[in-house]
């Protein structure tokens, strides 16, 4: 017996290699195009200047909005937290350079309008990159700020060190940043100088009772930077003053009497102990401006978002109110969009859910609300809108992808703009601008200008068309059904979709069991409105491209549809386990067959075929039921062909059935089975594909009609479920497979031989479980294209074949950076002319304002390019060497630095004060200059030495020539550089300068000397006491 399934097998493969067998380099399954919000999101940034919008997910993707609807997908090899930078090439969406670092990256700046770059590390110490536009890889600088000169003091706990945020200091950022660390230490560090020029927060912060207080938030408060706004752990919230640019010494004398914060900001977090999440600021535009604070997701609260206003009342009364998202949300952000039916800039209000969806509010709405929540007839609270695909709300419940219309007639660009322009946008907060989207859609006049067609049936019982050539889903027409006594909508979700394009045919059936059949009119369809509402009859809404729809109920919700070849009759399975099949002249009934089955009768599907059986033709119906049973009926008259069914041995939830018409395994036909094989010709072209969860199988179709159980091939699956499936035709047939783990396998057929495996990061499979609800949607089209809808928040456009150009305007969707977009100016004074009073924290900033415009307005721009410019050069320059003593070996044998110092620069006087600033910047400038002396002392040997020779040979010369009259000692004078005038000479000034100062260090020494002296004088006197002492109380 087993010789002879061997035997079997070995007849079964096909000889050799067939030219149109697919190959492992012809198959490459990816992901074409991403739209939507992706899952797990949670994390934003956003880029004011070009309009970008980027979310990170937690698996590692990125996803990035331009204006209008351009979008792309990063994907990131590493999805764990990680000690390096990668950059990425947008245009051709590659990564380009991945940056090590020794420490974990905790903070990421960028210097506004230049290509550098601070990175802050778990240490405390701040890098400096830049980025190489040519070859998009990072470059890092000289320049660097050690957590010793910016803080100083190292904190006990290693993560208190860490740097949280670096901002470039507004109308000054490219010469100064605050640097905050986690401790709650801020710093203001001058670029140019190398040092820190202002220091406030860190320890004196700490509550009394040693609560642990971290920042947790930050961001600037002010447009001149001289408000900044921190939020800690324990749900504090600080406002700060810092010196700003234009009046810095003004800013710093206030700033150093006062080191504590100006503000405390009482929003309830602290008292219920929130960390601060986030914290956002509006920049005003005439107005009082406003500040976003979140709290953290872990904690429940019902204000865990609250907006205030920054006026000059703040220090007396705090105006805020608290908005009310559906979910605790892990981040926001401002953002700027265009709509396409208002075409101006719209701010809005974005959040990430804890459960990774988005919801947006009004910005304009919440800045009315604001100033109006306190007055006596208060507007209503604003309300979120959640992003949503407008093709999957509501939600997806069948759906059908036509792909490679070989009925396609030629297209122009022009169509194409016709229809991207009613495409609702993506982050639009106005309902209106989604609903009538699908009622704005362009005059459809035919299905053959449709390369890519996408048809989905709605949970409303909607029933839905888009034109996904371009590839983003663009309206064609909706019908909209309706009950017979009122317009409502009947509300029941639309299980089944089947769709002819070349017969012009449309089959819908719902959960009730109602079937009905739509025929289109001849194209090309009368340039009338495409949005129809149709009562299930064809008494009125059918004079644009329908001309008829008729109704037929069967017994239980419908699950599938098969059409015959000759297309006059269509298979109905229900979940009762009925198959009924209807006659489309009529419609009529033929007959209503019911299944029976241990498990399951659900008919999930079946399918048309003709059988050679004992030399004749029959039409038979393949049925499949839930449960993995196959069943074959005569198609003419329902009778079942055998007793009973063919299941396997351990049965699991069915996912997939067809017939395969042999041409999937013409390269056996004239193979000679005669050496113990029983499979003719006529049995081996005929094969049922059967596919569920934990298995497929490959099944001869001659024995399943006799009732005979005769299995070809089997493939069981190990480590994941399997969750849907299909076949593509390239031309022969394979077998596409999804896991629940996100993996995708390409198989042959017959034979189940792997052809490629991948995995698709992001992807939600459909609930393997049979009880188990999913809102993810999958079809295919026998080209290889897939289309998967998770929810109503993303969709994959997926490509199994390595074809190119399979989607038009795919480059120009996919560019979201703009290369000629102007960079933005500063803000304009202008809009800060508003009158605000004198009092108050934030009443002198738009006055301050307004004193840029006079005094500062026309240089801003040069100053920028200016402050690039010396950014270029200070940051190649090690500014703090790790070691200084392989630092004076280099300084020494280079001339030309030694030449840097001056004679004046030395300063040897006693400082009648200490000057302020870091200690530890004191301590380094004393170790430089130490340097510099020793550099200098060694110098003036050699000085010395070489004038001692050069007198010494000079002597006789002068004795020599000391007869020849004044005029020759003139001329000698003149020739080695001394002035005719009796005045002294500046090599004579520096000599004498050069003498004062060794004088001084002489000095210097001598009192060095002297206090080393008193000091061991003084620990002999202390032993000696401390030895007197020991003896007294030995003695006692």
């Amino acid at each position: 017996m087993f010789v002879k399934k061997l035997v079997e097998k070995a007849s079964l493969k096909k000889p050799g290699g067939n030219s149109d067998t697919l190959k492992t380099e012809d198959v490459n399954p990816r992901v074409v195009f991403h739209y939507g919000i992706p899952s797990g999101c949670f994390l934003l940034a956003y880029d004011s200047t070009q309009k970008i919008l980027a979310i990170s997910t937690k698996d590692g993707r990125i996803k990035l909005f331009g204006n209008g609807h351009s979008q792309t997908l990063l994907e990131s090899s590493e999805s764990v937290p990680s000690k390096f930078l990668q950059v990425w090439n947008i245009d051709r969406k590659i990564l380009t350079c991945v940056h090590i670092f020794k420490e974990e990256v905790t903070s990421i700046s960028v210097s506004p309008h230049t290509e550098y770059m601070y990175i802050g590390d778990s240490a405390g110490n701040i890098s400096v990159c830049k980025l190489d536009k040519e070859s998009c890889k990072l470059v890092q600088m000289e320049y660097r700020i050690p957590f010793s000169a910016s803080h100083g003091n190292s904190s006990d706990v290693a993560d208190d060190n860490a740097v949280m945020y670096i901002m470039p200091q507004p109308t000054a950022e490219t010469k100064r940043v605050v640097i905050i660390y986690r401790d709650g230490f801020i710093t203001l560090w001058d670029l140019h100088c190398s040092k820190a020029i202002f220091t406030s927060g860190g320890a004196l912060l700490q509550p009394v009772n040693h609560e642990t207080k971290k920042v947790s938030a930050a961001c600037w408060a002010c447009p001149i930077g001289s408000k900044l706004v921190t939020g800690y752990s324990n749900g504090d919230i600080f406002i700060w003053r810092v010196p700003s640019a234009l009046n810095f010494d003004r800013d710093l004398e206030l700033c150093s009497k006062q080191n504590s914060p100006i503000h405390k900001l009482n929003l309830g977090y602290k008292l219920d102990k929130i960390p601060i999440a986030s914290i956002k600021w509006v920049i005003p535009d005439g107005k009082s401006s406003r500040l976003y604070v979140l709290g953290s997701s872990d904690f429940l609260s019902a204000n865990s978002l609250q907006v205030v206003l920054l006026d000059e009342h703040i220090d007396s009364r705090t105006t805020k109110f608290g908005l009310h998202p559906p979910e605790p949300c892990v981040d926001m952000e401002i953002m700027s969009t265009i709509t396409i039916q208002s075409k101006n800039n719209q701010d809005c209000l974005l959040l990430i859910g804890k459960s990774g969806r988005a919801y947006v509010y009004d910005d304009n709405v919440i800045e009315k609300y604001l100033f109006q929540c306190q007055s006596r007839s208060p507007p209503s609270l604003p309300k979120d809108i959640r992003v949503r695909l407008s093709f999957a709300d509501p939600t997806i419940t069948v759906a059908k992808f036509i792909s490679d219309n070989q009925y396609m007639s030629g297209t122009t660009n022009e169509d194409y703009l016709m229809l991207s322009k009613h495409i609702p946008a993506l982050f639009a907060y106005d309902t209106r601008q989604k609903d009538g989207a699908n009622s704005k859609t362009a005059n459809f006049s035919r299905f053959s200008d449709l390369k890519h067609m996408y048809i989905t049936g709605h949970a409303n019982g909607a029933i839905c068309f888009w034109d996904v050539s371009c590839p983003l889903f663009s309206p064609i027409f909706t019908i909209n059904q309706q009950n017979e006594d009122d317009s409502s909508l009947i509300g029941v979700p639309v299980t089944a979709l089947y769709f002819s394009i070349n017969s012009r045919l449309l089959i819908s059936g719902d959960q009730s069991g109602m079937v009905r059949i739509f025929k289109f009119k001849p194209e090309p369809f009368l340039a009338e409105s495409s949005f129809m509402s149709l009562q299930g009859s064809s008494r009125k809404g059918n004079n644009h491209i329908m001309r008829s729809v008729q109704l037929l109920k069967v017994n239980g919700g419908v699950l599938s549809f098969n059409m015959s070849q000759d297309l006059k009759q269509v298979a109905v399975g229900s979940a009762k386990g009925y198959v009924s099949v209807i006659d489309l002249e009529g419609p009529s009934l033929l007959y209503e067959k019911h299944i029976a089955s241990e498990l399951s009768t659900d008919v999930i599907s079946l399918q048309f075929a003709t059988c050679s059986l004992h030399g004749f033709e029959k039409n038979i119906l393949a049925v499949a039921t839930n449960d993995s049973s196959i069943l074959a009926l005569e198609s003419d008259s329902g009778k079942a062909l055998s007793s009973g069914n063919i299941r396997p041995k351990k049965p699991s939830r069915a996912l997939f059935m067809q017939i395969l018409d042999g041409q999937e395994t013409s390269g056996n036909e004239g193979q000679n089975l005669s050496r113990g094989s029983y499979v003719d010709d006529g049995m081996q072209k005929q094969c049922l594909l059967m596919c569920s969860e934990k298995a497929v199988y490959i099944y001869s179709l001659v024995h399943l009609v006799q009732g005979i159980k005769k299995v070809y091939y089997k493939k069981k699956f190990q480590s994941s479920a399997c969750c849907w499936a299909s076949t593509m035709y390239t031309p022969n047939a394979n077998l596409v497979l999804m896991f629940t783990d996100g993996k995708t396998q390409i198989r042959s057929l017959p034979e189940l031989s792997l052809v490629k495996e991948t995995f698709i990061r992001g992807l939600i499979p459909p609930a393997s479980k049979p009880n188990s609800s999913s809102d993810s949607s999958i079809c295919s089209s026998q080209s290889g294209e897939i289309i998967v809808v998770n929810g109503d928040q993303e969709a994959f456009l997926i490509s199994v074949l390595l074809q190119k150009e399979i989607y038009r305007h795919l480059d120009s969707i996919g560019q979201v950076y703009n290369k000629d977009l102007v960079i933005a100016e500063r803000l304009d004074p202008e809009t800060a002319s508003h009158k605000e009073k004198k009092k108050g924290i934030f009443s002198s900033v738009l006055k301050d304002m307004k004193g840029v415009k006079e005094t500062h307005g026309a240089t801003l721009e040069a100053e920028d390019a200016e402050g690039a410019e010396a950014l270029s050069t200070i940051f190649t320059v090690d500014n703090f060497p790790l070691d200084v003593e392989n630092n004076n070996n280099q300084i020494t044998d280079d001339t030309d630095e030694v030449e840097l110092l001056d004679i004046d620069d030395i300063d040897l006087e006693d400082p009648g004060h200490k000057p302020k600033g870091n200690s530890m910047m004191s301590a380094l400038n004393k170790k430089k200059l130490a340097s510099k002396f020793q550099l200098l002392k060694g110098k003036l040997k050699q000085m010395k030495g070489k004038n001692e020779k050069v007198v010494g040979k000079e002597e006789p010369q002068e004795e020599k020539t000391g007869a020849t009259g004044a005029g020759t000692v003139d001329q000698i004078k003149k020739k080695y550089g001394y002035t005719l005038s009796a005045e002294p000479s500046a090599a004579k000034m520096a000599q004498n300068k050069l003498g004062e100062n060794i004088r001084k260090l002489q000095g210097i020494n001598i009192k060095t000397t002297e206090m080393q002296d008193n000091a061991r004088s003084f620990s002999s006197m202390a032993n000696e006491l401390l030895r007197s002492a020991e003896h007294d109380r030995r003695s006692s």
